[in-house]
């Protein structure tokens, strides 16, 4: 959203920082991804052995 209103406005540095937080909380949303696959396969082992 601030990417693009930086966009619309012509403010590049408010569209930069838009673009910056977006891609922080797709590399967040990742790791809490890996972070929770890690677990599971922890679990799971640990359950078989």
């Amino acid at each position: 959203m601030k990417a693009r209103l930086g966009a619309r406005t012509g403010n590049r540095r408010m569209e930069a920082e838009g673009r910056t937080e977006t891609a922080e909380a797709r590399l967040l949303k990742t790791r809490d991804k890996i972070k929770s696959t890690a677990r599971r396969i922890r679990r799971e082992l640990r359950s078989h052995g």
